[in-house]
């Protein structure tokens, strides 16, 4: 009977958002199992229902971070160019928006350091840019371009990772940055 209630009260995305802020705002090793529980108002046991460890929950919010940017990017492919940006320069903008939109998961999921937790994005960074390529790979194809597609995909994913790197720092929103982030854009288009 405890464990329904449990189930039905504290749920796994409940947990997620909880620990996702915690870990933003203290730091991955200064939580607990039992710091998310008490932040949440339950003990720490009832998180155990849901998640072995901190290790994994951790790794179900990047997963989860990098599952809501992958939707972005593939709701990307559905959009027609328009005469103000094309399909290719809707993708960029589409990741540069999620990057400034979510700087703390775009933190976690790219910029964490930590060798230990480096290791549970690798595998997630490697998915989102080999979608990231494979967008961009069948909008070259579309245009027509270039001997070397792979090669320019990585350029444009690095470049934008680094554009959002950079203006993250500040905790400028999207819209603050929107057109420098369209100038960018437009530069790295034309370079196609």
């Amino acid at each position: 009977m405890a464990r329904r209630v449990v189930e039905q009260e504290l749920s796994r995305e409940r947990i997620l958002e909880a620990a996702r802020n915690l870990f933003i705002t203290k730091g991955y090793r200064a939580i607990s199992m039992r710091s998310i529980g008490q932040h949440l108002g339950y003990s720490h046991g009832s998180l155990y229902y849901h998640f072995k460890e901190k290790a994994e929950l951790f790794y179900a919010i990047v997963v989860e971070d990098f599952a809501h940017l992958a939707h972005r990017l593939i709701q990307t492919t559905g959009v027609q160019g328009t005469e103000e940006l094309s399909k290719m320069e809707y993708l960029m903008m589409e990741f540069i928006s999620f990057g400034m939109d979510h700087p703390h998961q775009y933190e976690i999921m790219f910029m964490i350091r930590d060798e230990e937790l480096l290791a549970y994005c690798r595998t997630e960074q490697g998915r989102c840019f080999e979608l990231f390529t494979t967008i961009v790979l069948s909008y070259l194809k579309e245009e027509h371009v270039g001997e070397e597609p792979k090669a320019l995909a990585r350029a444009m994913f690095l470049s934008l990772h680094g554009f959002i790197s950079y203006y993250i720092q500040d905790r400028m929103t999207f819209e603050e940055v929107k057109p420098i982030a369209l100038s960018h854009v437009k530069f790295l288009s034309r370079s196609i």
